[in-house]
C-alpha cells in the first residue's frame, strides 16, 4: 500500500466509529466548548466564546426550521451542523454551519456531517439553495464544500474580521433540481361527475 491509501483506509475506519444524532438540549456544553476552541473560531465566522447557557437559550427559541446534529465519537462531541431553513420567499434555501472539533479535523467528519445534512436538504425537506460563507483563505473547507456540489457565487472583500485584520469571504450555494412528484400518473383521481 502507498500512503494515500494507507491514509485512506485509517480515515474509513475512523469515520465507521463515528456516531451522528440529533443535537440535544443536554449538548449545549459539549458544543459550546466546541465553539470555543481555537481552530474552531479561527475557521468560521462565528465569534467563539460560547456559554451552553447562551446555546440553551438559543436552542429553546430557535423556529423548528432548523436541523442541528453533532458528531460523536467514544461518547465526545467532536463536530456539529446545521441547517437553519429559511421562510416566504426564500422558503426554498437554507444556510448551512458546520464545526469540527479541532483535533479531529481533516479526518472526515466534516464530510460525515455535510453528507447528513445534504440527505436530508434533498430527500426529507425538498431544499432547492442551500449557502454558506467561508474564508477564503480556508482551504480544507472550501474543498469539503465543493465536493458537495457547492460553487462559488461572489467574493466578499474585507468581510469579517480575525486575528484583528479584515478577510476576504466567499459565499458559495449548492442548488439541487426540484424533487420528483412520485406517482403522479398512480394518484389522479378521474373527474367527480355532477
Amino acid at each position: 500500500m502507498n500512503r494515500r491509501t494507507d491514509a485512506f483506509t485509517a480515515r474509513s475506519a475512523f469515520a465507521q466509529s463515528v456516531r451522528l444524532r440529533a443535537a440535544e438540549l443536554d449538548d449545549c456544553q459539549a458544543m459550546a466548548d466546541l465553539m470555543n476552541l481555537p481552530g474552531v473560531r479561527r475557521g468560521t465566522l462565528s465569534h467563539g466564546y460560547r456559554t451552553a447557557e447562551g446555546l440553551r437559550a438559543w436552542l429553546e427559541n430557535s423556529k423548528v426550521d432548523r436541523t442541528s446534529i453533532v458528531a460523536e465519537h467514544e461518547g465526545r462531541v467532536i463536530g456539529q451542523a446545521e441547517l437553519m431553513a429559511h421562510d416566504g420567499r426564500r422558503s426554498h434555501c437554507a444556510s448551512l454551519g458546520i464545526g469540527v472539533h479541532d483535533a479531529f479535523q481533516g479526518r472526515g467528519v466534516g464530510a460525515l456531517l455535510m453528507g447528513a445534512l445534504i440527505d436530508a436538504a434533498d430527500t426529507a425537506f425538498g431544499l432547492r439553495r442551500i449557502e454558506l460563507q467561508v474564508f477564503a483563505d480556508n482551504a480544507p473547507a472550501i474543498g469539503l464544500y465543493r465536493r458537495f456540489g457547492f460553487e462559488v457565487e461572489a467574493r466578499a472583500r474585507a468581510y469579517a474580521i480575525r486575528d484583528g485584520a479584515l478577510h476576504d469571504v466567499l459565499h458559495m450555494a449548492r442548488l439541487a433540481p426540484a424533487p420528483a412528484f412520485a406517482g403522479a400518473a398512480e394518484h389522479i383521481e378521474p373527474p367527480i361527475a355532477f
